[in-house]
């Protein structure tokens, strides 16, 4: 399964909220030495309970995330 993610990061809080055609992340981490991308695949993986990865988008703030099965 293929999701659309808007990053925020340095947010203050850790959550993840269904916008429609995108899904909002807020994290804690900074975006410097991949430390949001981390933390999102930290997140996602709990929330999805499943192995997730970025696709595309490593450097932006609009990531493709991969649900693998």
């Amino acid at each position: 399964m293929i999701v659309k993610f808007k990053v925020k990061p340095h947010s203050g809080e850790q959550s993840i909220e269904n916008k429609g055609d995108y899904f909002l992340a807020k994290l804690k981490s900074f975006p410097e030495d991949n430390k949001a991308n981390l933390e999102l695949l930290k997140l996602l993986k709990k929330h999805f309970k499943k192995e997730v990865r970025i696709k595309s988008g490593f450097t932006s703030r609009n990531k493709t995330v991969e649900v693998l099965d």
